[in-house]
């Protein structure tokens, strides 16, 4: 990723704002962490309610594109955050507060921003999504957002109660996102 400054043990630094919970640290996606992407985006059950035709990661070239993408994200509000435990830094997931883009056949930003999560299966029943969420949101309000919206597949139920635990309010169905038709969760400030 050219123009990215490296630290001593040369990692990517950017200007993702770190955020801690009381359980929680939510960091930049760094170079050592593929293997954890691989881990984690290569499970089915992680990946079937992701995008419109899901997919599993199958390979390390493919987790290192996807933690260089996480990582190239450079904004004072969006980032893509690594969730992990704050005193272990044991990673649990993927926090992202990001442009949404709006359904068309070019996928242009649609000028909203959506909070979303990818927990490890390891990690799930634990109140990290709901931890992780809620922090993020904190951080797009206290960032000048005025609203952030949660889309999930239909049949997501475990991300749709964490969308309302974390205050969101259920929109009903949508097809405004992503070229597919989701269940639509907002928050205002």
């Amino acid at each position: 990723m050219p123009g990215r400054a490296r630290d001593r043990r040369g990692r990517y630094r950017g200007s993702v704002k770190q955020l801690t919970t009381r359980r929680l640290l939510l960091r930049a996606w760094t170079e050592d962490d593929v293997d954890f992407a691989l881990d984690l985006y290569s499970r089915w059950e992680v990946q079937q309610y992701i995008g419109t035709s899901p997919r599993v990661v199958e390979d390390r070239a493919e987790a290192a594109e996807r933690v260089a993408r996480f990582a190239a994200l450079d904004h004072p509000v969006h980032a893509i955050w690594l969730v992990s435990d704050l005193m272990t830094e044991e990673p649990y997931g993927t926090l992202l507060l990001k442009p949404i883009p709006a359904s068309g056949p070019d996928l242009a930003p649609s000028g909203e921003t959506e909070v979303g999560w990818h927990l490890h299966p390891g990690a799930w029943g634990l109140g990290y999504a709901t931890e992780a969420a809620t922090a993020a949101l904190d951080h797009a309000f206290a960032g000048g957002l005025e609203r952030v919206v949660a889309v999930t597949h239909a049949e997501n139920h475990a991300s749709q109660r964490v969308a309302v635990r974390i205050g969101m309010e259920h929109r009903g169905t949508t097809d405004r996102f992503y070229n597919t038709t989701c269940e639509l969760f907002v928050a205002d400030r």
